[in-house]
C-alpha cells in the first residue's frame, strides 16, 4: 500500500559515518574506497575519501600556496583524492579545535561535524599549521565527493555501499593500505571474504 501524503518520509543520516564500497561498485572512481561522510541532508550528501592518496607530499601543497610547513610529522603526508567534485580545491578533515576558553575556536570557513571532527576549506587552516599551530590531526584533500538529493539512498538501495559509524583513528592513525580492511572489521566482515562472496547469486 502506497504511503499517505501526509506521512513522514524516513530520514537516514550518514554524516560521520564510514561509505564502504562494495565490490561490485559500477563506479570506477569509487572502487575500493572508504569515504568519511562530512554532512547529509536532505539537499544531498558530501563526504572525503580517506584511503587513495595521489602523488603530492603536504610540504609540496604548502609550497604551492606559499607557505612553509613547520609540522615535521605532515611534511611527508600525501595528500588524497577526496572525490571528483572541484578537485583544484583543498579540502581539510581535523580534530575540533579548543580554544583556551573551553569555547569551540573555527577557522573562517568550517563545518562542524558531530562526532567531533570539521571540515573546513579556508586557507586559515594552512596558514595554522604552517606557524606550527592548528589541529593536531589533519587528513588534506583535493576535491570532494558529492550527491544530489537522494542520490544516495538510491545507491544504498543498490548495494553499492555499506555504512558503519566512523572511527578517527582509521582517518587518522591507520596506515592507508589497512583503512578499508580497517573499516569493514567495524562491522565485523573480513575484506577477503567479501571479494569472495561478490558476483555470486
Amino acid at each position: 500500500m502506497p504511503a499517505m501524503a501526509d506521512e513522514p518520509v524516513p530520514t537516514i543520516n550518514f554524516t560521520n559515518q564510514f561509505l564502504i564500497a562494495m565490490p561490485g561498485m559500477g563506479d570506477g572512481t569509487f572502487a575500493g574506497t572508504v569515504v568519511y561522510m562530512c554532512e547529509h541532508t536532505e539537499k544531498g550528501a558530501l563526504g572525503l575519501v580517506i584511503n587513495k592518496p595521489i602523488d603530492i607530499k603536504l610540504k609540496n601543497l604548502f609550497e604551492k600556496v606559499e607557505l612553509s610547513l613547520a609540522r615535521a610529522d605532515l611534511a611527508e603526508a600525501p595528500v588524497y583524492f577526496g572525490g571528483p567534485v572541484q578537485t583544484e580545491r583543498g579540502f581539510v578533515l581535523h580534530d575540533r579545535l579548543a580554544s583556551e576558553d573551553g569555547e569551540g575556536a573555527h577557522y573562517n570557513s568550517y563545518l562542524q561535524i558531530p562526532g567531533g571532527l570539521e571540515m573546513t576549506t579556508s586557507k586559515d587552516v594552512l596558514e595554522a599549521l604552517s606557524q606550527g599551530v592548528g589541529p593536531k590531526r589533519v587528513l588534506v584533500t583535493l576535491g570532494y565527493s558529492g550527491w544530489g538529493a537522494g542520490q544516495l539512498e538510491d545507491e544504498m538501495q543498490r548495494n553499492g555501499w555499506i555504512n558503519v559509524t566512523a572511527e578517527p583513528a582509521i582517518i587518522f592513525d591507520t596506515p592507508v593500505e589497512q583503512r578499508y580492511e580497517r573499516a569493514l572489521s567495524l562491522l565485523g566482515i573480513d575484506a577477503r571474504m567479501l571479494s569472495q562472496e561478490a558476483g555470486h547469486a
